[in-house]
């Protein structure tokens, strides 16, 4: 079916300043497929169903809005942790800042280097999941990502490494543009955490492809914050094998224009794939969740839980869908979506989805919206607590459930710091 004219010329604007990257034959045929693949979808707009309660006006341009560069003495995340970092300046890979890449159990390779070799295992993975999680909901930025992303880093993850793995973005001009690429290979019985946090660049988009064979585990953490006229769409694709762990937690604070999108696919019997994620914003700011998991197995369980505490015109955003499908018995799907609104002129929009075509299942979703409960606020005064503070021990107890999703009690307690510090900063 071909675009209409209006959504065909801003395809064609999105793609004028862009270039494919060059590459081995693999590499190029996969870019020209992702490229293909966005022209018959073209950019997305309101009128697009997934697209309703966000405007996509900013990510469609074909240049980036300028992002003002964050100032502040806040530590960055996760750098209390010791971890591997690999560090992206302005979309562009560092390796000064970097640390060695060589760590037991994984092999880390960066994308551009891979993209022109003949033979890498990479190629029956790039644009793989992208591809499979296009139906049946389309993502054009994921396709546009495969297209023209030139760098990020491919994992093979063979055994359990002794430290986790850190993508740390900094952003130090304030018309980059980023598009990063990501390749997470995890084999059977191998267990990886992988952490992300920075800004990125004035605009980002960013993919993780991710592989999750049998009995393997893979657990994400990634903090997003600091400049606050930012922009970022990103996606996660992820396919689960027999008995294996996709655990993956959010934490937004800040950020003009957020957009973050994942798609599970649970293929082997007894896996289990938990999504989550705690947002905060105040003022303009807009934060959307889009998420997509799909049973096709036995005994599989699945659990969403978003929460989004907004302020001051601050708008929040929830899509999520649990698609079981024939024969996939004995599913156990959860899926929570929750705001917290602090005053009368933020704003909460959510959309619940089950479609269920197994009859042997326990699926449940539930959203609400609401304030700050006046009784418990009274209770907290009433024992000495100034109000703000005691507005922000509610609130962070409202979040609790959604960063309780976070296996490692370490990583789990820097999220709940950050928090504190954003609550401090933006009291009334």
């Amino acid at each position: 079916m071909a675009l209409p004219q209006v959504k065909l010329d801003a395809t064609e604007a999105r793609l004028a300043p862009l270039t494919l990257p060059d590459g081995a034959v693999w590499a190029t045929k996969a870019r020209e497929e992702a490229l293909a693949r966005f022209r018959a979808m073209g950019v997305p707009t309101g009128r697009d169903e997934y697209w309703r309660f966000t405007k996509p006006d900013s990510l469609n341009a074909p240049e980036a809005p300028e992002a003002a560069l964050f100032e502040g003495d806040e530590n960055p995340a996760f750098c209390d942790i010791d971890r591997l970092s690999v560090v992206f300046r302005d979309g562009v890979f560092d390796a000064e800042a970097s640390d060695d890449l060589t760590l037991e159990g994984v092999e880390i390779a960066r994308l551009a280097d891979v993209m022109v070799q003949d033979i890498h295992w990479a190629k029956d993975l790039y644009g793989v999941l992208e591809a499979r999680g296009q139906d049946p909901v389309v993502r054009p930025f994921a396709a546009l990502n495969t297209a023209f992303a030139t760098d990020g880093v491919v994992v093979r993850v063979t055994g359990k490494p002794s430290k986790p793995l850190h993508f740390r973005y900094l952003h130090e001009k304030t018309d980059s543009d980023a598009i990063l690429h990501f390749l997470v290979k995890v084999e059977e019985g191998a267990d990886v955490t992988i952490l992300e946090g920075g800004p990125a660049a004035a605009r980002f988009n960013k993919c993780f492809e991710v592989d999750v064979a049998d009995r393997a585990a893979f657990h994400h953490v990634r903090s997003q914050g600091r400049d606050h006229e930012r922009r970022a769409v990103t996606h996660v694709f992820a396919r689960l094998g027999e008995e294996s762990t996709f655990k993956s937690f959010t934490l937004t604070a800040n950020g003009r224009l957020t957009r973050n999108e994942a798609f599970i696919e649970l293929t082997g019997d007894n896996a289990v794939a938990h999504i989550a994620g705690a947002a905060v914003g105040d003022g303009d700011f807009h934060h959307d969740d889009t998420v997509f998991i799909t049973h096709d197995a036995v005994n599989c369980e699945s659990r969403q839980v978003f929460k989004k505490v907004l302020k001051n015109g601050a708008v929040g955003t929830f899509q999520g869908k649990i698609l079981v499908k024939a024969g996939a018995q004995k599913t156990d799907g959860y899926q929570i979506s929750q705001s917290l609104l602090l005053d009368e002129d933020a704003q909460f929009l959510a959309k619940p989805e089950l479609e269920i075509y197994a009859d042997d299942v326990a699926c449940s979703h539930g959203s609400t919206s609401g304030a700050i409960d006046e009784e418990a606020l009274f209770y907290l005064r009433s024992r000495g607590v100034p109000e703000a503070e005691a507005q922000d021990l509610l609130v962070l107890a409202f979040l609790a459930e959604a960063i309780d999703e976070i296996e490692d009690e370490g990583i789990a307690e820097d999220m709940r710091t950050r928090l504190e510090g954003w609550l401090l900063r933006h009291r009334s």
